[in-house]
Parts: C-alpha cells; sequence; structure tokens
C-alpha cells in the first residue's frame, strides 16, 4: 500500500471510530476509487451506510466485499439479512442471505437465531422451532435460544411441560440479567397459557425485576414535562395540503394496532409497513424538540418530509398507501401534521386494564422502561390519554378511534366506518388475515396468525388480585 492510500485509510478509519458516519462514508468511497482490493473497507463502509440508512449502498458495499474474500464472510451474511428483513421487506432474499451464513458455519447460533425470528415473523411455526432446537444443540447454555424455542411452543402442548421444566432450571444459573428476563417472560408466558396464573405472575414479575437491572429507570417527571412542552408547541392545527402516502395507526403498545394493520393489509388499496422508525428518526436531529419544529424554514421541513418518503419508498406501491404502525408515534403527532396536514391517523385503544397487563407481561427494549413496572405503566398510560386527548381537539377530523373490544365483538360496522374515514372503497376478504402470507414483526405475529377472537378482552380478570396490590387506588377497569 503506497503513502497516499495508507493515509486516506487513516482518515477514513479514524472518522468511523469518532462516529462521524458521513464523512466516514465519503472518506471511504474515496479510498475504494483508488484502491478497490481492501475487503476490510467495503465491510466498513457498508455498516456505515447501514448506519446513516443508506440500505441498498450498504448491499452492494457488503457484496463487494464478499466478492474480495472479507474475513468472517458469515457475517457479513448476517448483516445483509437484517438489512433485507428489517429495512427492506425482502424476507426471501433476508432467508438466503442466512442459509448462505449457515453453509459456511454451521454452528453461527446467531444465524441460527435470526432464522428462527425470520420463519416466526412469516408464521412458520414449525420452521421456527427446528432453527431453536439446531441453535441449542450447539449451545446448549443460551437463554436467548431456550426462551426464543419456549415463545413458539403451545403452552397447552405436551413439549412445553418440558420446556417449562428446562427453563426453570436454567433462571437460577443465568448471570446475565437479560437472559433471565428473557426466561422469565418465557415461562410466563407459557404458565399463562396453562391458565397457571399466580405461578405466572410470579414468572413475570422476576422478569421485569430483571430487566430493571439492565434498563434506565422511568421518569415520571420527565414523561409530565415533556407532554406539556408538546401540548404548548402546537396550540393551533396545522394548515396546508400535503398528503404523506401513509396511514399512521398508533397508540399504547399493545392496543391492537398490529390487528388493524393486518385487516387493513387485505385491501386493495393498502400495503403493510409494520414498525417504522421513520418519525422517531427524525426526532433527535430536532432540538430542541418539539419547540424546534414550529421555527423550522421550509427548506428544513421539506428535508424532513423527503427523509420520512424516502422510507416509505422500500413498501410503496402505484396507487396505494402504506401503514405506519408504530404506536409511540402518538408521542409525535405535532410533528406529523406539520409534516402531512393532510395525514390520516387510525388511534387504536383497548381496556386499560388489559393493556397494561399485555405491556408487563412482554419483554419490551430499553426505549419503554414504564413497562418493566405496573404502577409506572399506569402514569404512562395517564400522560398518553393527556397527550392524545390535546390532538383530538386540535385534529378532530383526522383521527379515528377505534376501540379493540369493540372490534373483535362485532368487526364489521368499525370496519366500514374505518375505510369510510381513511376514503378508501368498500372490499370483502379483510377479516381474513390470518390466511395469508406475508412477514408481521410485531409481538403479536402469532395472534394475527389466527382467527378474530376475544380471548384477550377481560384477562385482567385472571390478575385482578396482583393488579389491586400494584396500582393501589390506581387501580380499576
Amino acid at each position: 500500500m503506497d503513502r497516499e492510500t495508507a493515509a486516506l485509510l487513516e482518515r477514513a478509519s479514524a472518522l468511523r471510530r469518532a462516529g462521524h458516519v458521513d464523512e466516514a462514508i465519503a472518506a471511504y468511497q474515496k479510498l475504494l476509487e483508488r484502491e478497490p482490493e481492501l475487503p476490510d473497507s467495503w465491510y466498513n463502509l457498508g455498516f456505515l451506510q447501514r448506519q446513516a440508512r443508506q440500505y441498498e449502498a450498504a448491499l452492494v458495499s457488503y457484496g463487494e466485499a464478499l466478492a474480495r474474500n472479507v474475513r468472517d464472510p458469515e457475517e457479513v451474511h448476517l448483516n445483509r439479512a437484517v438489512i433485507l428483513s428489517d429495512h427492506l421487506a425482502r424476507h426471501d432474499g433476508a432467508q438466503a442471505e442466512l442459509e448462505a451464513a449457515l453453509k459456511l458455519r454451521p454452528d453461527y447460533v446467531q444465524a441460527l437465531l435470526n432464522l428462527g425470528n425470520l420463519h416466526e415473523d412469516r408464521g412458520n411455526r414449525e420452521a421456527a422451532e427446528a432453527a431453536y432446537r439446531r441453535a441449542l444443540t450447539i449451545a446448549p447454555e443460551d437463554a436467548l435460544a431456550l426462551s426464543r424455542l419456549a415463545g413458539v411452543i403451545e403452552p397447552r402442548s405436551e413439549a412445553a411441560k418440558e420446556i417449562i421444566e428446562s427453563v426453570k432450571s436454567a433462571i437460577p444459573g443465568e448471570r446475565d440479567p437479560s437472559g433471565r428476563a428473557d426466561l422469565g417472560f418465557a415461562l410466563g408466558r407459557l404458565l399463562d397459557g396453562r391458565a397457571e396464573y399466580d405461578e405466572a405472575f410470579e414468572a413475570y414479575e422476576a422478569a421485569n425485576r430483571a430487566s430493571r437491572e439492565s434498563f434506565p429507570g422511568y421518569d415520571r417527571e420527565a414523561q409530565e414535562r415533556f407532554v406539556e412542552r408538546s401540548i404548548a408547541a402546537f396550540p393551533e392545527p396545522a394548515v396546508g395540503r400535503s398528503p404523506a402516502g401513509s396511514i399512521f395507526i398508533l397508540g399504547m403498545f399493545r392496543s391492537g394496532s398490529t390487528l388493524v394493520e393486518q385487516i387493513l393489509a387485505g385491501h386493495s388499496r393498502m400495503v403493510s409497513g409494520g414498525e417504522l422508525d421513520l418519525i422517531p428518526a427524525l426526532v433527535p436531529g430536532i432540538s430542541p424538540y418539539p419547540e424546534a419544529v414550529a421555527a423550522a424554514d421550509g427548506a428544513t421541513m421539506e428535508r424532513w418530509r423527503r427523509f420520512y418518503l424516502d422510507g416509505l419508498a422500500p413498501f410503496m406501491r402505484e396507487g396505494s398507501l402504506v401503514t405506519d404502525k408504530r404506536p409511540d408515534n402518538f408521542l409525535h403527532i405535532g410533528l406529523i401534521k406539520t409534516l402531512f396536514p393532510d395525514a390520516k391517523i387510525v388511534h387504536t385503544r383497548r381496556n386499560r386494564l388489559d393493556n397494561l397487563l399485555s405491556l408487563y407481561f412482554l419483554h419490551l427494549g430499553p426505549g419503554m422502561p414504564y413497562a418493566l413496572d405496573l404502577a409506572d405503566a399506569a402514569h404512562w398510560y395517564a400522560e398518553y390519554e393527556r397527550l392524545m386527548g390535546n390532538w383530538k381537539a386540535l385534529y378532530p377530523g383526522d383521527i379515528f378511534d377505534l376501540d379493540y373490544d369493540a372490534l373483535v365483538a362485532e368487526p364489521e360496522p368499525l370496519i366500514r366506518q374505518l375505510l369510510d374515514f381513511l376514503g378508501l372503497p368498500q372490499e370483502d376478504g379483510l377479516l381474513d388475515f390470518h390466511e395469508r402470507e406475508g412477514a408481521v414483526k410485531t409481538a403479536s405475529v402469532w395472534q394475527v396468525r389466527e382467527r378474530l377472537h376475544s380471548r384477550s378482552n377481560g384477562r385482567w380478570r385472571n390478575y385482578e388480585a396482583a393488579l389491586t396490590q400494584a396500582l393501589g387506588n390506581a387501580f380499576g377497569g
């Protein structure tokens, strides 16, 4: 390597280590124009492009790394699979990449876990179970593999008995709090499915305690301040015309948003986008948020708008709308309506106690620390209601409240009303969502593979004593 090439490599590497993503991308591109036979540099460029949401470019760069015999090619195939599955909705391609990784390295546990997860997303329970069992054969102590396996086993099956005992035995020896949490939530699910409610709640309590060891605590005062600032930042409804190209489905997590999206996905003019992170990705670059939204000039607004629409592009079909089913977008309706004054919003809601319990029973990420404690979740719920009340007052004609309990009890009238609200023609077959193929990348992946049912309605009654103790005066149906 000559001196100038070495200097270019050092500059690109330094920018990457410093976290200057855009500058590092430009530096690697300049380096590789001069010296293309650098597989590690192609890999680093792909990694940076993925960070910058340049997904197609990242696939190309990773491909160049593979063509030049990069070290650990199975890792490159795994990275390509994540891009294809999570960001470009090309699930066949993702599966092919994972299978290529496993052909190179049959004992690659991470690829097996991703393959199992992909099979879950696509509704193939048997294939998912096989992938997780294979992972456990390779790594018998892997808590995530065991918890994932427990997550696809039917709770009342004979196989569940053995899995329950395996999970119970694994929890005390698992040192990683996240691993204990994974196992605890999986155990709670199986016990709940077997109507062993007291033991299930104990498992969920232990799982949430373990999660609290890893996650930052929920700051109630900070959430209250954010809601107050959001209400103050958007005192008047947005004006103008700018359709979003999407239908926003939002509300509390676990409030029925996946079900609504899957029903709408059966319409000839709708495409399912899933839980897109486009609006949340915009927010960190707006400072101070939300006050700076109103102060932004036209060019800035157009840049934000273009960022969102570019992110929708992989899902768009001519003449169709995309569902953006990110529940916590309710925090950002002010931004959404500023960018897209014509945007239509479907607000899903359900019985408060069922909703709180469902949150508590799910292993959510560090961005949702409120879910790790029932009293904190009740506080978050109250702030959510306060903020949604403000948005509905500002945009009464653009927000459609859809109650989960009413939907499962008598779906057809509500669906007709929803289609009228969205300006879509009435179509038959929307309730056949359980028969459709396609990936579902949410915690409700298995629920939406079943016919519409009301088994989750009133679930809180199985845990009434525990809810009373946890919520105290805040308890109430």
